[in-house]
């Protein structure tokens, strides 16, 4: 489809211009204690923008850093131009370029790009998601002792990292295989589409850090909620992304550690 297209091309271009700085130099500067933001982010998104208006001029863009459109516009693209910026300040090559194309509030396809390994994920509502041509589909774990679980802790150093501790406490003690802390949110919904992670949670992202990865990790198969079990609203909130089997199980350890 043709805004799948554009994606595409738009995530090549903010992904240049990532990959550039990383192999440089760059000054990161700090938004809040422990948010890092960079000249990368700012011209990855420039770039994106750009190439989204180029073709839809009358399309809204919410981006992480410079563009603030409506998030109820009728056609809405959602863009981190620089997911993990932690990782790319450290020079970990765990980091992407997220784009998400939204029709009257509906995610109707996404595109998550790793520019360093040069590693493409798509996905279109209804068709499936996609890594590398290959269509992929949750994990088959049925018991948390049998999977592997993908943690993101929000900038926030007192009581929401403390309360994510809990639930990993909580995890421990149900046998699972082990916990990974990634560092890029949207990374870490392909990890679940592609059935590495049995379940992903975060006390806290923004919509350009769910909006192409929700709909991967559920046209793979899964679901995503807040803790509360509702639907992801179009600001930012707790995130639960699962292979769908293990879903109830981890809201219940969430929300026993978060009452």
């Amino acid at each position: 489809m043709k805004e799948l297209e554009l994606a595409k091309q738009a995530a090549f271009a903010g992904g240049e211009v990532v990959a550039k700085y990383f192999h440089s130099s760059v000054q990161m500067r700090e938004k809040s204690v422990g948010n890092l933001v960079s000249d990368a982010d700012i011209e990855s998104e420039q770039v994106i923008a750009a190439a989204i208006r180029a073709a839809y001029p009358d399309h809204e863009i919410l981006g992480e850093e410079t563009n603030k459109g409506n998030p109820d516009a009728e056609h809405l693209w959602i863009v981190d131009p620089l997911d993990g910026t932690h990782n790319f300040a450290h020079k970990i090559p765990h980091f992407a370029v997220s784009i998400g194309y939204y029709r009257e509030g509906q995610a109707v396809c996404g595109v998550i790009h790793n520019p360093i390994v040069d590693s493409w994920y798509e996905v279109v509502r209804g068709r499936g998601a996609w890594h590398e041509g290959r269509q992929v589909k949750v994990a088959d774990d049925r018991r948390l002792s049998e999977a592997m679980i993908g943690v993101g802790f929000y900038y926030d150093r007192g009581k929401l990292m403390q309360a994510t501790l809990g639930v990993i406490d909580r995890l421990m003690h149900k046998q699972i295989h082990g916990v990974r802390r990634m560092g890029t949110a949207s990374l870490d919904f392909t990890m679940v589409g592609t059935g590495s992670f049995g379940a992903f949670f975060e006390y806290c992202l923004a919509p350009w850090d769910f909006a192409a990865g929700r709909l991967f990790v559920e046209e793979a198969g899964g679901r995503v909620t807040t803790f509360h079990d509702d639907s992801l609203p179009m600001v930012p909130s707790s995130i639960l992304a699962t292979n769908g089997y293990l879903h109830d199980q981890m809201l219940e350890l969430i929300q026993t550690q978060f009452e």
